[in-house]
């Protein structure tokens, strides 16, 4: 008797199957099986003449779904068939999400077994977990899997139906989507606002100020104050200025500084008394945020770690797969009791009792949306791994002690803080201070939540004012005047993007990955320092979807239909009428594409209208470009491909257009070829050119501005230095290979090029430079170890130490992420932020380590790494000759198996991109 169970990955079947019996045997779907067809080659030929069969659905027999098994998943299920024929019973174990539920029930239909099926779910990856799902095993929900499919219909009827207009009136190629479009245009408003923005600067003083009496041992001296009225009148500051105008608002009753005003009353209250007039204390109680769920996880990781919402979804898949946390995809913020009893238990042993909540918390899941899984992302099993005892290592360590550290801390008591005002008076100006007293740190021992405001510190750091009283004169330390201007609007970041979605109830946290990154890979927004800053693309397309399909980009609709599907799931709800409704009716989706097809002029749909621009931006087949009418004729400039809408100015669109019609801009003539040198700016942005294009100079040489050159700061002397690159800086004395240093696409390197040998690199940072570098300095950052993508370490130390007195490892003190470390062997360790990387010495270093390593920050040591290496040689010994023993007949079947094995692995490298 044999069981098999399918689920989605390798990786989550190889984790399983050391779960299980023996007589269980474990394959991979390699995500879904079957879907629509996604390309006319995949439609199957006795439904190729149908006019609905390009789209997927037959929208006259009640929508029904074309399904098809993709090219490269007919091996897969050739094998999972074959695996059936020796099996008497079928689990279908994938994710316990929609999306895992259809897949379940894909495969039923193709699988057609004649055993017994079982549908096992489960929400972590540990033994207690798959024995206790195969103890409680149920049917397939079909209306979960109505809801999945019902999605899926009505994502394809959008993209399908509103893409080909795009096609034809702005650019071939495009896509809209159901949530896509909405995403799009949230980032398209924000840049509006952006351009429409009017600056405003505003004055203020700020005042250093230290106790009338010089403070005792460990109590707080100098203090910052800040001026905030003036003669009883509040001073203006950027909260009371119209983003539209750059003025005050209007009403607003404040004084507004300019910079003659702020030193005038600088001149005038210097050297006064200064009185303190009041004092408040005000207790606060801070509560911890609840456990993960996916999008505050991806809100958290993108802030914390700058990791992308993409990036943040693959590696907790693999850490749930592997069996280190609980499922990734969820809703819920519910903790289940044997949860919380192991993060109090976490918190008794680490922190002790006086840091345990009261009484356990129990956090409830506000969103009427809620479904996937039933509790929140959390470690897994019933006792938690602290971090350092997981063996994890880069970036999936990192991940798993941001899920550690956020559910212990929820089962933590409240902080206790007192925030402290301090008002202080000179003459007639009224200045205030800001302190905050922690006077009990509760859950922040273990977790700070982070902070969509780029300035804001992600520690909650105390700010400790000196003990006055009213009455009391402190000292003037310093005083001075502080320009300040307005800020626009900021732009979304993956995290913010994903907070507003949610908000807004558009889309699902399981889908928000996918949906950044198909704006981003389909060139709608750029990723640029964080931030998600849309093309001319987006606001071409914009612009049409909302000129034409209003209500497919309101957010309020979107979030309308999020709950319709929400309330198919649960049966409240029929698909079948929603979707005739939304596609057929008198205002359904083809309805109206037909109406505004006629209607929707391709040469406005491709023009895009921004403020202070005389010349129009078009959609090109190559781009975004510049047209205006001159005398001469209409002009037409290609437009950087770096250049968002929010950084074209009139001056940026007048040397482009100027570039074309008079030629680029010489800056003088090469001191040795007597050839003219041009500064020209291109597709990829600024570069020199010398001599100019002729039928004999199809090519000339150019070379790219170093990243942040300007343009008008090009000398003659640059531009003719930029175009000696790459420079040869002489031989590799090791090799005899040339070393030279270059320009690419990812700034200033040098390169030890040994021809067939390889090419070996290194990037060139401040202060070196990729013009003036020597040949003994490109030796000297060749001779470093590369770093290791995604890691925060640098080559080179900050300052060295001396030899451990055991090892005699150097150790160095080393800049990362996180600020200044010290590293030996495998055991990393901080130093404490007063701590100077000036004043750390070898003494400092070795006790920081002791410390360290006695809270078990190290990996295994190097000799359990080879006893371990040892057993497993022993074993694959003990393997080989059990193998040679075995009859030839075995040997082919050992063969068979191996081959199949092989080409599986080489499928396993693909991601489940299809389920989620």
């Amino acid at each position: 008797m044999s069981t098999l169970v399918i689920v989605e990955s390798p990786t989550k079947a190889r984790t399983i199957r050391n779960f299980l019996p023996s007589t269980y045997r474990v394959e991979a779907s390699m995500g879904h099986v079957r879907d629509l067809p996604s390309s006319a080659e995949e439609i199957p030929e006795a439904v190729k003449g149908e006019k609905w069969a390009q789209l997927g659905v037959n929208v006259e027999a009640d929508f029904e779904p074309l399904y098809v098994i993709p090219k490269d998943k007919k091996k897969i299920v050739k094998e999972l068939k074959d695996a059936l024929k020796d099996a008497t019973e079928l689990i279908l174990a994938t994710d316990e999400d929609r999306e895992g539920e259809s897949i379940s029930w894909h495969l039923l239909q193709i699988l057609k077994p004649k055993v017994p099926i079982k549908r096992m779910v489960f929400h972590e990856i540990t033994r207690e977990a798959i024995r206790d799902a195969l103890t409680h095993c149920r049917d397939i929900d079909n209306r979960v899997v109505q809801a999945q499919e019902t999605r899926r219909i009505l994502d394809r009827l959008v993209g399908y139906t509103l893409s080909p207009l795009l096609w034809k009136k702005i650019a071939w190629g495009l896509s809209a989507g159901r949530v896509q479009s909405v995403a799009v245009r949230l980032l398209v408003c924000r840049e509006r606002e952006r351009r429409a923005f009017r600056q405003g600067s505003y004055w203020d003083l700020k005042a250093t100020l230290t106790p009338p009496k010089p403070p005792a041992k460990g109590q707080a001296g100098a203090f910052e104050a800040k001026l905030v009225t003036v003669g009883n009148v509040k001073v203006a500051n950027g909260s009371d200025f119209d983003e539209n105008t750059g003025g005050i608002i209007a009403g607003r009753r404040v004084l507004l500084l300019n910079e003659e005003q702020a030193r005038a009353l600088l001149s005038r209250i210097q050297n006064k008394p200064w009185t303190v007039t009041n004092l408040e204390e005000r207790p606060v109680t801070r509560k911890p945020s609840p456990p993960f769920t996916t999008s505050t996880l991806q809100q958290e990781a993108n802030r914390k770690l700058r990791l992308g919402a993409r990036e943040t979804m693959r590696i907790a898949q693999s850490l749930y797969e592997r069996g280190f946390i609980t499922y990734m995809r969820t809703d819920s913020v519910h903790l289940s009791e044997q949860a919380i009893t192991a993060a109090r238990s976490c918190v008794q042993e680490l922190y002790g009792s006086e840091y345990l909540s009261p009484q356990p918390r129990k956090y409830t899941t506000k969103s009427k949306g809620a479904q996937e899984a039933h509790e929140a992302i959390r470690p897994a099993g019933s006792t938690f791994r602290t971090p350092q005892q997981t063996g994890l290592d880069g970036i999936d360590f990192r991940l798993y002690d941001l899920i550690w550290k956020r559910t212990v801390a929820s089962q933590m008591a409240d902080a206790r803080q007192t925030h402290v005002t301090l008002l202080t008076l000179v003459e007639d100006a009224g200045f205030r201070s800001s302190g905050k007293r922690i006077d009990f740190p509760g859950f922040l021992r273990a977790y700070v939540e982070g902070s969509d405001d780029p300035d804001a510190a992600l520690e909650d750091q105390e700010v400790i004012l000196p003990a006055l009283k009213v009455g009391d004169k402190p000292n003037c330390k310093d005083l001075e005047a502080v320009g300040h201007e307005t800020q626009p609007p900021a732009r979304f970041t993956e995290a913010s993007l994903v907070k507003m979605l949610e908000s807004e109830g558009v889309g699902r946290p399981s889908t928000y990955a996918s949906i950044i990154g198909t704006i981003v890979d389909r060139g709608y927004a750029k990723l640029i320092t964080n931030a998600l800053i849309p093309t001319f693309t987006a606001f071409a397309v914009t612009t049409l979807l909302e000129t034409h399909f209003p209500d497919l980009v309101d957010t309020g609709f979107t979030s309308r239909m999020e709950q319709t599907l929400d309330e198919i799931a649960t049966g409240e709800a029929k698909w079948l009428p929603y979707l005739d409704k939304f596609y057929r009716g008198e205002t359904g989706l083809q309805t109206q594409v037909k109406e505004q097809e006629s209607q929707i002029d391709a040469k406005v749909a491709r023009t895009v209208v921004l403020e202070n621009i005389s010349a129009k931006v078009c959609i090109g087949k190559y781009g975004a470009y510049l047209e205006a009418d001159r005398e001469e004729g209409p002009v037409k400039a290609s437009i950087p491909q770096d250049l968002t809408p929010a950084d074209l100015d009139p001056e940026q669109v007048e040397f482009l257009l100027k570039q074309k019609t008079e030629g680029p801009e010489q800056l003088g003539l090469h001191p040795e070829t007597g050839e003219p040198i041009f500064v020209l700016i291109g597709s990829y942005g600024p570069y020199v050119q010398l001599g100019e294009i002729t039928e004999t100079n199809k090519k000339p040489k150019r070379s790219s501005l170093p990243k942040g050159t300007d343009k008008d700061s090009v000398t003659l002397e640059m531009a003719v230095s930029l175009l000696t690159l790459p420079r040869l800086l002489g031989t590799h004395p090791d090799t005899g290979a040339k070393v030279q240093a270059a320009l690419g696409m990812y700034g200033p390197y040098v390169v030890h090029d040994q021809g067939k040998v390889g090419k070996d690199y290194r990037s060139i940072k401040v202060p070196d430079d990729v013009l003036t570098i020597t040949l003994d300095r490109a030796l000297e950052l060749l001779a470093q170890p590369k770093a290791v993508r995604g890691s925060s370490k640098t080559a080179t130390p900050l300052k060295e130490l001396g030899a451990h007195p055991e090892s005699g490892e150097m150790l160095n003190v080393y800049d990362g992420r996180y600020g200044p470390y010290v590293k030996h062997g495998d055991i990393n360790a901080s130093l404490s932020k007063d701590e100077s990387v000036e004043n750390f010495t070898l003494q400092k270093a070795l006790d920081l380590l002791a410390a360290k390593e006695a809270a078990g920050g190290g990996k295994s040591s190097k000799s359990k790494k080879s006893t371990k290496t040892t057993a497993a040689k022993s074993e694959t010994a003990a393997k080989k000759t059990t193998t040679a023993k075995k009859t030839t007949a075995a040997k082919s079947e050992t063969a068979a198996k191996k081959t199949t094995t092989t080409k599986k692995a080489a499928t396993a490298t693909k991601t489940k991109k299809e389920t989620k």
